[in-house]
């Protein structure tokens, strides 16, 4: 009986072998993985991926984690164009795989992995830092982001978007800063120029700014200084982007030929049209209108400086002064937490109104709302900005009822939750709904988005 079902049985296929190119994939990332997590080689997987390594002829340093990706391209300058783009490769037009690119593609993946995601323990040095901000720049590179586009650096801090790809690395940097010796770095001005300004790190600095003097404080502000002229320069290009306007028919127009308005001159010539001679006599000619007109504006910035609103104190400061260069644009910067305290007299620098702030504590939002108020001179003139996370607990009330009085009075209130590079935000669903209600919803945390909207509505 058995014999007979054995042989009555339908044909097995032969089944396919394994692919030797997936294996070898599978082996670099098990090695990547237990390099992740568990810190410790494994002799068999390193032995595996150094011999796949070598087979593809690439370096072996690719496996080192102590070597720099830098250090790697430097020795092999053919590899840096393999990094790009490396992690978002196109697919091929015909649909087919190609094994051993993407066995090539995953020792490359892994080196950077490694080097930005296994920052291991312990005190992190000046170099150390600067290493790994190179190797995020790679990472970014490979992820097709602008540089900085993960971690709030310089592109990132004025809203490049990275596209929602890749993981967002400002945490990790921000734990190397916190691990660092900030203040003995500092110091030493041969250490201090080894640092990157990041976003990560001017939150530290101004942090600890009240415990730097000398040579420390001097070098902090350099790099804040640097910070900033890096990320005005970039949000100074989106806001001249934005730029819109309406005509000012009031001003004479240029009489120059390249103004000339050939087909209303034509218009309202046509009566002096002759049939006999088949001549237009031209008496007058007409001008295109070329300057825009700027309508005096009232900008009310109020930045909540609370732990959690760094980074938009930062991107937010350097915005306002931004508009405050603009021709008649009137802008107004307030900074609270349990606080309020007027910047204006220092809006056009950035710098100096980031070095007046006292980052941290709890934040009251009325008391901000207090010092606003007296500034709006003529409502349907005015636009205010209000930047925080709104979490204000038994103020909540109190602050809305503020913020619903000066909405109804024809102010233009714009409440934003905050302005990160990366864009997330996080709101007070209790202040979200009533804003909704309001006419007034929280505009997304992007700073490109906050450009638009005060530039649709100051000039």
């Amino acid at each position: 009986m058995t014999d007979h079902t054995l042989s009555s049985s339908p044909a097995v296929a032969p089944t396919t072998g394994p692919d030797p190119e997936e294996n070898r994939r599978q082996v670099l990332y098990w090695r990547l993985l237990a390099r992740l997590f568990d810190h410790e080689e494994q002799p068999a997987l390193e032995s595996a991926s150094l011999d796949i390594v070598e087979d593809m002829g690439l370096p072996p340093a690719l496996l080192d984690p102590d070597t720099s990706v830098d250090s790697v391209v430097q020795r092999h300058p053919e590899l840096a164009e393999a990094f790009d783009g490396l992690m978002t490769p196109e697919p091929e037009a015909d649909g087919a795989r190609d094994r051993t690119a993407e066995v090539r593609r995953a020792a490359l993946a892994s080196k950077l992995l490694l080097n930005v995601f296994a920052t291991g323990t312990g005190t992190v040095s000046a170099g150390q830092l600067a290493g790994w901000q190179s190797d995020a720049g790679w990472l970014e590179r490979a992820l097709g982001c602008p540089p900085g586009g993960l971690r709030g650096g310089r592109a990132a801090g004025v809203g490049l978007d990275a596209g929602g790809s890749g993981p967002d690395l400002s945490g990790i940097e921000a734990d190397l800063v916190q691990r660092m010796h900030l203040r003995e770095v500092l110091a030493d001005p041969k250490l201090a120029a080894r640092l990157t300004p990041s976003m990560s790190l001017i939150e530290q600095l101004l942090r600890d700014k009240g415990n730097l003097s000398g040579i420390a404080l001097a070098n902090a502000k350099s790099l804040i200084r640097r910070y900033v002229d890096e990320v005005a320069e970039v949000l100074r290009t989106q806001v001249e982007k934005a730029t819109v306007g309406e005509l000012d028919r009031s001003v004479p127009p240029k009489r120059v030929f390249r103004n000339l308005d050939l087909d209303r001159t034509i218009w309202k010539n046509l009566t002096n049209w002759s049939p006999e001679e088949e001549r237009l006599y031209v008496d007058r000619l007409y001008y295109r209108h070329t300057v825009r007109r700027t309508t005096p504006q009232r900008l009310i910035v109020v930045v909540d400086q609370s732990g959690s609103m760094v980074d938009s104190m930062v991107n937010c400061t350097i915005l306002a002064s931004i508009f405050a260069g603009l021709p008649k644009v009137d802008v107004h910067l307030i900074a609270y937490d349990t606080r309020a305290i007027d910047l204006t007299p220092w809006v056009h620098d950035p710098f100096d109104v980031l070095l007046r702030t006292n980052l941290g504590g709890g934040n009251d939002g009325p008391v901000a709302m207090a010092m606003a108020r007296p500034k709006i001179a003529e409502p349907k003139n005015t636009v205010m900005v209000w930047i925080s996370d709104f979490y204000e607990f038994d103020r909540s009330q109190p602050l809305f009822e503020g913020i619903e009085a000066v909405h109804r009075s024809g102010v233009r209130f714009i409440p934003v939750g905050s302005v990160t590079s990366s864009g997330r935000q996080e709101v007070n669903p209790w202040f979200r709904e009533r804003f909704k209600a309001l006419g007034t919803p929280v505009v997304s945390g992007h700073i490109n988005k906050l450009v638009h909207e005060l530039k649709t509505f100051l000039t």
